[in-house]
């Protein structure tokens, strides 16, 4: 059974910052590629960031391009999502994502003043 569990999502002002988590199990993590991804109200889901097994790699979307900073720590089976400088449009619930159909239950970023 695949689990993968996102958290540290919340309310924040434009120009503020959160670090989301997510937390996977039922694979071997150290392995994998994994991603975020994003999916704001009426709007498809889209990639936010990418991370490869070691770390050593990552890409990011242009609307997250030097705001965002995506990074794991496989001794602990996590993936992070370091989200700075927010703006409104960043507001969508924010997914961890395996490969095809794994992905977790998401967790809501929403920034507004």
């Amino acid at each position: 059974q695949v689990q993968l569990v996102e958290s540290g999502g919340g309310l924040v002002q434009p120009g503020g910052s959160l670090r989301l988590s997510c937390a996977a199990s039922g694979f071997t993590f150290s392995v994998a590629y994994m991603s975020w991804y994003r999916q704001a109200p009426g709007e498809e889901r889209e990639l936010v960031a990418g991370i490869s097994s070691g770390g050593g790699a990552t890409t990011y979307a242009d609307s997250a391009k030097g705001r965002f900073i995506v990074s794991r720590d496989n001794a602990k089976n996590m993936m992070y999502l370091q989200m700075n400088s927010l703006k409104p449009e960043d507001t969508a619930v924010y997914y961890c994502r395996w490969r095809g159909n794994s992905w977790g239950q998401g967790t809501q970023v929403t920034v507004s003043s």
